[in-house]
């Protein structure tokens, strides 16, 4: 029976603490402040006509960009898997045409307790700071891009757990102008899930 209570007891403090461990990474100063500022900036290098993506009378009308609410449900850590044998993906482009990609490596997970894998992709001619993650889930064409969204990674060598913020999710400057060529999502990096998270579509685009 003692034991029984202290089991309850430590698994109260545990609970707690995961509470306040949470609590504390997900706060104006620690993630919201800085993601909101992230999203403040884009909207006003979308609002210069050095910068932005859209036409003459998309860059009249645009005000800002729309987003899912952050949750933190979505920003997971993924186990991360180099590939021995690094392909060259030729990935179709929006206008017919193919770029050429890294297949580098795969990275599985859990959302909605269903397995999820990506594979992590690195641009032959760009340098090495960045992964690229284009992807696509259930919201496209409902409430997000049709065409998918794409993650930025940071690039850490030989790392074996990446973590993916699909709270960063963006769309390509397709999604606000025709006239932008842009990847189109493989097929392995079709998410079997609805993906809440990130930019939203941007009006009638």
């Amino acid at each position: 029976m003692q034991k029984s209570i202290k089991l309850i007891i430590f698994a109260g403090i545990a609970l707690v603490l995961v509470y306040f461990v949470r609590e504390s990474f997900f706060n104006d100063d620690n993630y919201l402040l800085p993601l909101q500022k992230e999203r403040e900036n884009k909207d006003l290098s979308f609002r210069s006509r050095a910068n932005t993506p859209f036409d003459e009378e998309g860059h009249r009308t645009f005000k800002n960009l729309v987003y899912y609410e952050p949750n933190l449900d979505y920003r997971v850590s993924a186990k991360m898997e180099k590939f021995q044998q690094q392909d060259t993906l030729h990935m179709p482009m929006t206008n017919g045409t193919t770029e050429a990609y890294l297949r580098y490596a795969q990275a599985t997970f859990e959302l909605e307790n269903q397995p999820q894998r990506l594979t992590l992709y690195k641009k032959v001619d760009g340098e090495n700071e960045e992964l690229f993650v284009p992807f696509t889930d259930k919201t496209n064409g409902f409430e997000t891009y049709g065409g998918g969204r794409f993650l930025d990674v940071p690039f850490k060598e030989d790392a074996k757990t990446v973590v993916l913020d699909f709270n960063r999710a963006y769309s390509p400057f397709c999604a606000y102008n025709p006239d932008y060529v842009c990847p189109l999502p493989p097929r392995e990096n079709n998410l079997t899930v609805a993906i809440p998270a990130g930019e939203k579509s941007y009006g009638e685009h």
